[in-house]
């Protein structure tokens, strides 16, 4: 088990828990505390109780001292210079012309940050306000964006009741309103009997919320038929949730008449509590619309992909067919580039043999002839150097 305690640090503010060591801690101390803003001065919600190891968010911080006069005086001259800081501060907003609404001011305890809350429309470029307020301050300066009902909670007010707003005295947290809860409690639609100072629906209709919703699940139906102790059959006028009262229409002879009875003098079918099959309904339907959803954006993603696919394999079977078309053509080139060379080349081994060879003949024929010429001009020179032979005599004896 683990000792904690309660601490708040603005009215109708957020709880957080620390560890009170051996401190003694009563409703209502204040007391100073290390948060992750730095030192703060707080005051304490409730005792100090026990709760389980579990049930605590580990590193648990503990209080650093029971709140002294001094520490007093020091947070009350702080709630005096955030007075100041937010005139500085509107005046330098309307000196860069900035959209945007000053709400509240904040220091920390050590003054080592000083917070401003604002609220606007949109986004807002607040850079150079920072500039400007820090150099005034001389500290960390932090400006934070709220809602309207942010605004409220920190500004405070009356609300139509008569009272203080229930945001601004005790309610620390939101809670998410509907327009069925004004639907169960049978109040008007009217926007601006339902709304609030901030202009949503007024958080005090959560507040009744379970109590109606018990109360009508013991009630019938307006309009539905209702049987009474003494058997008769009447169809439901009117109905008053709280005092549990029904008022019964009876029609005999061509007369009508109206009368009221209590609720358990009545025999008829009640209605279901519709908390939980409410909750359950909406999770269905949140649950059914999210899976639909998933399931469109999944096809839509399925089919993108598919396209994807699709083209990519359409523009590789293009690039692979214009490359295969390329490379055909490249060939085709180069084969008749090639028989084109190779013809001329042919032509030209062609020519150039039959160049050749009528050279060759003539050269042979040239070689013919001379050595038939030399053969004649030896023969006759020989003949012609031959020795003459003697001639013979007719008288010459044998």
């Amino acid at each position: 088990m683990v000792k904690i305690i309660g601490i708040r640090f603005r009215d109708a503010g957020k709880v957080y828990y620390f560890d009170p060591k051996s401190f003694e801690i009563h409703a209502g101390s204040h007391v100073i505390v290390e948060t992750a803003q730095g030192i703060e001065f707080g005051t304490a919600i409730g005792r100090v109780r026990e709760v389980a190891d579990d049930e605590i968010v580990q590193p648990l911080k503990a209080v650093v001292r029971v709140a002294t006069d001094e520490d007093e005086a020091h947070a009350l001259r702080c709630r005096e210079k955030e007075k100041e800081a937010m005139v500085i501060c509107r005046e330098k907003i309307a000196k860069r012309g900035l959209e945007m609404k000053l709400i509240d001011a904040e220091y920390t305890f050590d003054n080592s940050k000083l917070l401003f809350y604002f609220t606007a429309d949109g986004r807002v470029d607040f850079r150079e306000l920072v500039k400007d307020l820090a150099a005034v301050f001389r500290m960390r300066i932090e400006l934070r964006q709220v809602g309207v009902r942010d605004e409220t909670k920190l500004l405070g007010g009356i609300g139509i009741c008569g009272r203080v707003l229930c945001c601004h005295s005790y309610l620390s947290d939101f809670a998410p309103v509907s327009i069925r809860m004004a639907k169960e409690q049978n109040l008007s639609l009217n926007p601006t009997k339902i709304s609030g100072v901030c202009g949503h629906l007024m958080c005090c209709l959560k507040n009744e919320e379970e109590t109606y919703e018990y109360l009508n699940s013991r009630m019938p139906g307006q309009g539905d038929t209702v049987t009474t102790a003494d058997g008769r059959q009447g169809t439901v006028q009117n109905l008053n949730v709280l005092r549990q009262r029904v008022k019964v229409l009876f029609e005999e002879n061509d007369e009508k008449e109206i009368e009221e009875f209590d609720v358990s003098e009545l025999t008829f079918r009640p209605r279901r509590k519709k908390e939980k099959p409410a909750k359950n309904r909406d999770k269905k339907e949140k649950d059914h619309d999210k899976n639909a959803d998933h399931d469109r954006n999944t096809d839509r993603d399925k089919n993108a992909d598919h396209d994807r696919n699709t083209d990519r394999d359409k523009n590789a079977d293009h690039d692979r067919n214009t490359d295969r078309d390329k490379n055909a053509d490249h060939d085709r080139n180069t084969d008749r580039d090639k028989n084109a060379d190779h013809d001329r080349n042919a032509d030209r081994n062609e020519d150039t043999d039959r160049d050749g060879d009528a050279d060759k003949q003539d050269k042979h024929e040239n070689t013919g002839k001379g050595r038939k010429e030399h053969h004649e001009h030896s023969t006759e020179g020989r003949r012609a150097h031959r020795r003459p032979e003697p001639q013979r005599s007719a008288h010459h004896p044998e």
